[in-house]
């Protein structure tokens, strides 16, 4: 029976949740049983997951306290209904997948990380990568999104080299893909005129460093007064970046959108694109602005080398720099108008052949089969 449970700490407009419901999704596609639980209560993709004939589960993990009742939940699901392969996706989900694996045995158990460092938002990751380290006897394997991701889990002993594989995020290149019908409803709409639309997208979290775009975008704004930027996403620190987006001056010239539905349509409405993190995995939003077109400037961090080809389909600055991004950004709308649309043409191309979510998805097909048979389990 092909049969698959996918395990993800949370359900919300994430990109690691992104890439597990669009996975989900594909796998039930090609004839897969799939069955979706969640540590936490579920925000988001509900709807797409039920239509697609996805059950999803919660686990109702609400706070951090030490509790035994989702992990006693989790190995009667397993149990119940006894997938031949879990795969987890995020550190909790990880965790949480090999700790409950002596209670309820699985065939095969893949465990997927999402991030170059599984660092929380107060600290730093050594627990959780000794956790790694420590659990790693109960999983087959663990994935890497980036390349640059799978040499630092091994660099820091999280997981051995033999166990650790590198399998990027995949993009729908026929929802993200450019459209200049799109283009000119969504300028209009949203009052843009001729003006130079940079993008973002993301969560308003210490990774994304938003300060730092803030700051470059002010001295951007400031050489190039017919700039704008449009920031969709929210978060805890959405307030405070409001504020400095105040402070600098250029309240009127950033436009903070909140949660978008619309992103594949806001990204075709934009010149180019914009990312200022600190640190990242392999960020979903810089495979979809490059399957819709967009020129890109990004910081050098995670994978993100490993999707734009610098000089080519964008450019890459040092992180935290606030300078090299403004001067990076003014030199990308210095470029003649044919050489942009050139540079956006180019990271589709790019992404087509190598990022692609069928490819991906196949990936992953041929990654359960193989362990599946390594183990003596047959599937139809």
């Amino acid at each position: 029976m092909k049969r698959c449970l996918l395990l993800i700490t949370s359900l919300a407009y994430g990109g690691a949740e992104t890439q597990a419901v669009r996975l989900a999704i594909r796998l039930k596609a090609r004839g897969w049983e799939v069955q979706v639980v969640s540590l936490t209560p579920p925000k988001a993709y509900l709807e797409e997951l039920e239509a697609a004939g996805i059950p999803v589960v919660s686990l109702g993990i609400q706070n951090k306290l030490p509790n035994p009742r989702p992990l006693l939940h989790l190995a009667r699901l397993i149990r119940s209904w006894r997938p031949p392969i879990v795969h987890s996706h995020m550190v909790h989900a990880n965790l949480l997948a090999r700790l409950v694996r002596p209670l309820a045995p699985v065939p095969v158990l893949i465990c997927t990380a999402q991030n170059i460092d599984e660092k929380g938002r107060k600290g730093s990751g050594r627990l959780r990568e000794l956790a790694y380290r420590l659990t790693d006897p109960l999983c087959d394997l663990t994935t890497q999104v980036s390349q640059a991701g799978l040499e630092r889990y091994v660099q820091v002993g999280a997981v051995p080299r033999k166990k650790i594989r590198y399998i990027p995020n995949g993009v729908d290149t026929e929802h993200f893909r450019p459209d200049p019908l799109v283009r000119i409803h969504l300028r209009q709409k949203l009052g843009l005129g001729d003006v130079f639309v940079w993008l973002a997208v993301g969560r308003f979290d210490e990774p994304k460093d938003y300060p730092t775009m803030l700051r470059a975008f002010a001295q951007v704004a400031k050489e190039r007064g017919e700039a704008v930027l449009l920031i969709a996403g929210d978060g805890p620190l959405r307030p405070a970046m409001e504020a400095l987006a105040r402070n600098l001056d250029i309240a009127e010239r950033v436009r903070f959108l909140g949660l978008r539905q619309d992103i594949p349509e806001l990204m075709n409405a934009a010149n180019a694109y914009v990312m200022s993190s600190s640190w990242e995995g392999m960020p979903n939003v810089l495979l979809e602005a490059s399957a819709t077109g967009l020129p890109i400037v990004a910081t050098d961090v995670g994978g993100n080398p490993e999707v734009i080809i610098n000089g080519k389909t964008g450019f890459l600055v040092p992180p935290k720099d606030p300078e090299a991004l403004a001067q990076t950004m003014l030199r990308l709308m210095s470029l003649p108008e044919e050489e942009r649309r050139w540079m956006g043409e180019a990271g589709r191309q790019y992404i087509e052949a190598n990022y692609s979510l069928d490819r991906v998805v196949e990936r992953w097909e041929v990654l359960y089969r193989e362990f599946l048979m390594r183990k003596g389990v047959q599937i139809e």
